[in-house]
């Protein structure tokens, strides 16, 4: 049954739903990318500032609301002391101090 005549049986009054239900074909869910619970929260940004983080996630080739996710928790990582780096940071650091400078 398509959803036109679903909707022409519901309307009219028919109590066959669960009969319709259980005729229709099952929905395959998204899986979610993590086993923590989420929350989805709303934040307006002005276009410049969304453009520049879009720009930012698809360089690393992540999706902008992960890109986000990932700047929150090292900002709060910042304020209770244990911030955390990336590898590649680290890397960059230690090299830096490795080269010696010009006198």
């Amino acid at each position: 049954m398509n959803r036109n005549d679903a909707t022409k049986q519901f309307h009219s009054g028919d109590d066959r739903l669960a009969e319709l239900i259980d005729s229709s074909h099952p929905v395959e869910l998204p899986t979610p990318d993590t086993d923590v619970p989420m929350v989805s929260r709303s934040v307006r940004l002005p276009l410049e500032t969304y453009e520049r983080v879009r720009a930012a996630a698809d360089a690393r080739g992540i999706g902008v609301t992960t890109l986000m996710r990932q700047w929150i928790d090292a900002g709060l990582a910042e304020l209770d002391d244990s911030a955390t780096v990336s590898l590649a940071d680290v890397r960059r650091a230690l090299a830096a101090l490795s080269r010696p400078t010009a006198a």
